[in-house]
């Protein structure tokens, strides 16, 4: 095992909450390692769609999505099972963008300041306050503050006995791009049995096509192209994307065993990030969002309560824990209920003429899922 020179902060997994976080801590001249197992640009299952609440942080990050393409999304759209949809304007708006340009944008504003190591971490070891981060390629390095920011699920995850990896799930998520004419300024949700699908436009002018569904409702087929014919097409609006639309990928993306259980924030004093501390419903349309402001919440308690104040680790912790489920946990909350929701048939029914005659619930619950600009 080779080990490397010391750091001030290891980030494991390179999306947006790692990217932001390196970034940020980067400014102020903080020895950060960042690793990521797989190599940049990539494509990511997403809804691509991202809050306007992380602008201005995004900024102050020196990133404008909106110079490399990002398409202005004002308007959303929600259907039925059966293609009966309601129209509202998003209260603060948001842009459409997929997860191979944004990553690499901000990837390439992290690289010429932090270490990145494309690899695979296989243990992280913490004595004597010190981390000791273990890679596939037989490397290791060490920092005295580890964050973590693999997403959904990682064999890391596995490793450190995480409890949600040991409850059953039963959801699934699948994404592609496709040529098909859709307003650039609109974001969609369509309801099918078992399950949802967004749609929204990319800054290539390409349609991200991303669905979660359960593994019951697909399993009643035997391909993903039968399933979007004979499942997802019951309501009319996919139908019609569905026959028309041209794909743009070889094949889709897909990813299992998808886990909204509840998840630690700090696990064996790593600090997790994004979906690594809690996956909102993708209905709410704010994962990307939250993962960035994850990054900005824990580089700020860190310069905070260790640089400034050379503070010691359990006012770290204790600090982001509270932080954390101030921002997050009741968008966390609303997320589950409104799935659940939608999920009901006879809930969902009541819940489509209840918008329909009081058209102002729905910019209100959409702010219950969101945010506020970030300064």
């Amino acid at each position: 095992m080779t080990t490397s020179e010391a750091y001030d902060v290891i980030i494991i997994g390179g999306g947006l909450a790692g990217l932001c976080c390196a970034l940020h801590l980067q400014k102020y001249e903080l020895k950060i390692l960042l690793i990521e197992k797989q190599s940049y640009p990539k494509h990511k299952v997403c809804g691509e769609y991202v809050s306007n609440e992380v602008l201005p942080y995004l900024g102050w990050l020196n990133i404008d999505p909106k110079a490399h393409g990002a398409v202005p999304i004002n308007q959303f759209e929600i259907s039925t099972r059966h293609g009966e949809t309601i129209e509202s304007g998003l209260p603060l708006g948001g842009f459409g963008m997929s997860r191979y340009a944004l990553d690499t944008l901000l990837y390439n504003e992290v690289v010429p300041k932090s270490e990145v190591v494309i690899d695979t971490v296989t243990s992280v070891e913490f004595q004597d306050n010190i981390f000791v981060v273990n890679t596939q390629s037989k490397k290791s390095f060490q920092a005295p503050y580890a964050v973590g920011a693999f997403g959904k699920r990682s064999i890391l995850d596995k490793q450190m006995d995480r409890k949600f990896v040991n409850e059953r799930t039963h959801w699934m998520a699948v994404k592609a791009h496709y040529d098909y004419s859709f307003p650039e300024n609109k974001v969609a949700l369509h309801n099918f049995e078992g399950g949802y699908c967004g749609l929204s436009q990319t800054e290539t002018g390409a349609v991200n096509a991303c669905y979660l569904t359960t593994l019951k409702s697909f399993r009643a087929c035997d391909s993903l192209e039968e399933f979007q014919q004979k499942v997802m097409s019951e309501n009319s609006r996919l139908k019609d994307f569905f026959e028309n639309a041209i794909p743009l990928f070889e094949k889709p993306l897909t990813i299992s065993q998808i886990s909204f259980a509840k998840k630690s924030i700090i696990e064996d004093h790593i600090f997790m990030l994004g979906d690594s501390a809690g996956l909102i419903h993708p209905l709410c349309g704010n994962g990307m969002a939250m993962a960035i402001h994850s990054a900005k919440l824990f580089s700020e308690l860190y310069l905070k309560e260790i640089r400034n104040k050379n503070g010691n680790r359990d006012s770290l912790e204790h600090a982001y824990k509270k932080a954390w489920k101030a921002n997050f946990a009741e968008r966390l909350r609303t997320g589950s209920r409104i799935q659940r929701l939608l999920l009901n048939n006879t809930a969902a029914s009541f819940a489509y003429t209840a918008v329909n005659r009081f058209p102002s619930i729905l910019p209100y619950i959409i702010k219950k899922t969101h945010g506020t600009a970030l300064v």
